[in-house]
């Protein structure tokens, strides 16, 4: 079990507060502004989700970026995609990463602040999505890099647009806006930006209302259709994308 008190501080790229009623916001940020995602937050997320996961005074969880977007940015300090050791420590990583989110056991909301370009798969494991105006989706970063999008966008876009509309999404790096996002079900509401997290501590705060084992046991049973997906196909996407990345460092030696 974790405490709050052990964990808070933990984590520079997430600034973490927690209400009375046990609604904790999750804000992902570097130096306080937007993210930018590297090889370090990848290996600290596994932990911040385990930690919240693990802490059972959290009732609902809240998560959200800082600054213009949520997520659109990233570098490859801390990356190692060309070694076998190297990809090793990203194919675990990538796989717990998406089940320590599912591990936590009370109702997540995603209040997506602005554009989210890569690791949108986060979102879609949250059961509220809310998007502000300026919410663009699209998987940028693995056809740049010349690899396989493996690493759960490919299974979780599918499951959330349909599989003709996932496909498309993720192979001519469609830019989805928050309107059409909405007309497909992958956000619940849009919500203009100042209005964003009131919007979610609402919601948050009427189910905190709810009886523990109520909202706890009500998560479980909403995504274990989700977990079924993330647990047959994650490893399998995320050795093809290694693959692929292996191929990409051998066309670049010299």
């Amino acid at each position: 079990m974790s405490r709050f008190d052990t964990y808070r501080d933990s984590f520079p790229n997430a600034r973490l507060t927690r209400s009375k009623t046990g609604v904790l916001e999750v804000v992902l940020h570097t130096d306080g502004g937007t993210l930018v995602f590297n090889g370090h937050t990848h290996e600290q997320f596994v932990d911040l989700f385990h930690a919240i996961g693990s802490d059972a005074d959290n009732r609902v969880v809240i998560l959200t970026g800082s600054g213009g977007a949520f997520m659109e940015t990233i570098s490859p300090e801390g990356f190692d995609f060309f070694t076998p050791q190297g990809y090793d420590k990203i194919y675990r990583e990538g796989k717990k990463v998406l089940m320590n989110i599912l591990d936590i056991e009370v109702p997540l909301i995603a209040a997506v602040n602005g554009p989210a370009r890569l690791h949108s798969e986060y979102i879609l494991l949250a059961d509220i999505v809310l998007a502000s105006p300026s919410t663009v989706f699209q998987d940028k970063p693995h056809f740049e890099f010349g690899i396989v999008p493996g690493d759960g966008v490919n299974l979780l876009w599918q499951e959330a647009i349909g599989t003709i509309r996932g496909r498309y999404f993720i192979l001519t790096r469609q830019e989805l806006d928050a309107k059409t996002a909405k007309e497909w079900g992958a956000v619940n509401e849009i919500v203009p930006a100042d209005q964003l997290l009131p919007r979610a501590h609402e919601i948050a705060e009427g189910l905190a209302r709810l009886p523990p084992l109520t909202t706890r046991y009500t998560r479980i049973a909403l995504t274990q259709k989700l977990r079924r997906i993330v647990n047959e196909g994650i490893g399998y996407g995320l050795a093809l994308e290694g693959i692929s990345a292996t191929d990409v460092a051998r066309t670049r030696t010299p």
